[in-house]
């Protein structure tokens, strides 16, 4: 086990313990550290604490860190469109419909479960036995480059580089209407007061969100763009795109009164130039994932 221990900073006073610990320590999910301290492996001071506990300056935090659990779930021989790879990472251009980690209702038929069989047990274990390799991820609808790391230490590297927003993500998307001109998005996003499955702009427990977008080519009732991200929110370019009145074509969880003429599986976003630096090269390099087929067949439909 690792042993872990920190003083807390004024800086950080007042801040939830697991928020303050996911803000020290780039590599631990906050879900994860949630389950930590749900378990009683948190301490401070010398004394277990609950999540709800908010830290005060010069407060001594200590923890073990579990050795990576044995992943439980099944290698799938599934096949995997490989976009670049080597001894410490793998991008794969990742297919509609396929859901990134297993969770529930989704056990199988996953990237992970697909990365397990071609890996062959050489994936990071630093997310835990459910997202061995995974260090970000994208709907399962969402189409287009996904990282995943094969040792920790390029899971801490490209970690790092995901929370300094200095990572290229740039998506292409179709949205309703015709947008004039090129532009950004900042609104912050959070959860949803209500409906929980959804995020919204402007609440409360909003975190800052930016988003960039350049009008690749403009038609009749649709534009089709291409979104920069400079963070990386859940469902980020949905939410943003919604919130000034362009939701993306076919997403019906943010434009669920729009009807789409195409028949779509949810909504028409592409992950397409992923750009990081590589773990142990240092070098910056770019991956492009090529549009999938249904998405240049409606390009031509609307030309």
């Amino acid at each position: 086990m690792e042993e872990y221990r920190f003083e807390i900073t004024d800086e950080l006073e007042e801040e939830r313990i697991d928020k303050c610990l996911s803000l020290l320590i780039d590599s631990l999910s906050r879900s994860f550290i949630q389950k930590m301290i749900k378990e009683g492996a948190v301490h401070v001071n010398g004394m277990p604490v609950k999540g709800s506990y908010r830290v005060k300056a010069e407060d001594q935090v200590s923890f073990l860190l579990p050795p990576a659990e044995e992943p439980h779930i099944v290698p799938e021989n599934i096949p995997l469109d490989i976009l670049y790879e080597d001894s410490d990472v793998i991008v794969v251009n990742k297919p509609k419909g396929m859901v990134v980690h297993p969770a529930a209702g989704h056990y199988s038929g996953t990237l992970v479960n697909a990365l397990m069989y071609h890996c062959k047990g050489s994936l990071s274990g630093i997310n835990g036995c459910l997202r061995p390799g995974i260090v970000h991820r994208i709907d399962m609808d969402t189409t287009g480059s996904i990282i995943a790391c094969k040792n920790d230490l390029a899971h801490n590297c490209i970690a790092k580089q995901l929370k300094e927003h200095s990572i290229t993500r740039r998506y292409h998307a179709i949205c309703y209407g015709v947008l004039s001109e090129d532009g950004t998005i900042d609104k912050p996003i959070g959860r949803h007061p209500e409906e929980r499955k959804k995020m919204a702009v402007n609440v409360k427990t909003g975190k800052n969100a930016v988003t960039h977008f350049h009008i690749l080519k403009q038609f009749e009732h649709y534009t089709y763009l291409e979104c920069e991200l400079e963070t990386g929110r859940t469902h980020q370019i949905r939410v943003h795109l919604a919130s000034i009145g362009h939701p993306l074509l076919g997403d019906m969880v943010y434009a669920p009164n729009r009807k789409s003429p195409f028949r779509l599986q949810g909504q028409t976003l592409h992950a397409k130039i992923l750009g990081f630096r590589h773990p142990k090269t240092k070098e910056y390099m770019e991956v492009d994932a090529p549009l999938p087929e249904y998405f240049k067949h409606l390009l031509e439909i609307l030309s």
